[in-house]
């Protein structure tokens, strides 16, 4: 599965465990601009540096699996949990990218001379 969206927050690498470690990132993603969704993905273990050249304002697609599990509690209840876990990142240009697009310097006609000899 994938999702484009802009990124609203990145979490530093968490050390759960000592053989599991994860970071978060949240993807502003805007379906209708009046109710932004506000996304939670986790990268787990080798997949944490995916997230270290990501800054806040970037547009990315994310690529991730939708993961599902069962817990039940001391008492017997059961309970469901969700996660999305990103897999692959891919830059889709934001805060560091250009955001005007590149023109040719606009040329300077206030000292060109008074001429009518037009080619057509």
């Amino acid at each position: 599965m994938e999702v484009k969206g802009k990124v609203y927050e990145v979490s530093a690498t968490q050390q759960v465990t000592e053989a599991l470690k994860k970071r978060e990132l949240i993807l502003e993603y805007i379906e209708n601009p009046q109710y932004p969704e506000y996304l939670k993905f986790e990268a787990i273990q080798d997949r944490c540096n995916l997230l270290d050249n990501v800054k806040v304002g970037d547009d990315i697609e994310v690529f991730f699996n939708l993961r599902g599990r069962p817990w039940t509690d001391k008492t017997g209840k059961k309970t469901y949990f969700n996660s999305l876990q990103l897999w692959k990142i891919n830059a889709l240009g934001g805060a560091g990218a250009a955001s005007a697009p590149e023109y040719a310097a606009p040329a300077d006609i206030s000292s060109a001379p008074d001429d009518d000899d037009l080619p057509f």
